[in-house]
């Protein structure tokens, strides 16, 4: 997908990242490698190991934030910045094939608000994700489809794409995991239409998830059952 005309990029790549210095090059490169034109904006979450100077030397604008405050609120002050018409997000964890953006936008139709790379659809590589964490994901899957009438399979997915008109539309509010659901349903709430494509997840190559599996479990499922009783 090339500029819209007006020289600016037609697609942004918004990735959030906290201390992954050694792979936000690799995911960088990627996304450039898989979208030449598009932009790539790196929020860096107040890292502390050259994460902003790697993401930058690999061709990412980089916005620094002075200190950690989670993904969520990374990637809400994030959205203002964004210059493309539509918006991918993926980790910056390199679990995320960034080859896999293609098939996010080629699915993002005209009629279609919001595409989901599900890694239940596609594949989990060994170690790409621990047992505990797999049967939260399909938990809080399976209560967002009882609440809300859906037949999703990766309610938790981080990689998404979307049009930035449609994040702008949403007021977003979660500081950390959360954002995934509360983008989610933002658009499900609205009426939007929501499908999933498959995608591969990867092991990580460096370091541990920063997901502390019951604290931000818990958390998931509030905002979940809040925007329920929210629409109701």
């Amino acid at each position: 997908m090339s500029e819209n005309g007006t020289g600016r990029p037609a697609v942004t790549v918004l990735v959030a990242v906290y201390n992954e210095g050694p792979v936000i090059g690799d995911v960088v490169s990627g996304a450039l490698a898989a979208l030449p034109s598009c932009e790539v904006l790196v929020v860096d979450d107040g890292s502390t190991d050259g994460t902003a100077a790697v993401a930058e030397s690999a061709g990412a604008r980089v916005m620094r934030l002075e200190s950690n405050v989670g993904k969520g609120a990374a990637i809400r002050r994030g959205i203002p910045e964004v210059r493309g018409e539509i918006v991918v997000l993926i980790d910056g964890d390199g679990q995320d094939d960034p080859a896999e953006i293609p098939n996010l936008l080629e699915a993002l139709a005209p009629g279609v608000d919001l595409v989901v790379g599900s890694r239940f659809k596609g594949h989990f590589a060994p170690g790409a994700i621990t047992p505990m964490n797999k049967g939260g994901n399909r938990f809080l899957t399976s209560v967002v489809n009882l609440l809300f009438a859906t037949e999703l399979t990766d309610t938790q997915a981080g990689f998404k794409a979307v049009r930035a008109s449609t994040l702008r539309s949403m007021q977003l509010s979660a500081n950390r995991f959360d954002i995934e659901v509360d983008l989610l349903l933002g658009v499900l709430r609205s009426g939007g239409k929501v499908i999933e494509v498959p995608v591969r997840r990867a092991p990580r190559g460096h370091g541990e998830s920063r997901l502390s599996s019951f604290p931000d479990g818990a958390r998931i499922f509030r905002r979940i059952v809040a925007r329920r009783l929210s629409a109701a």
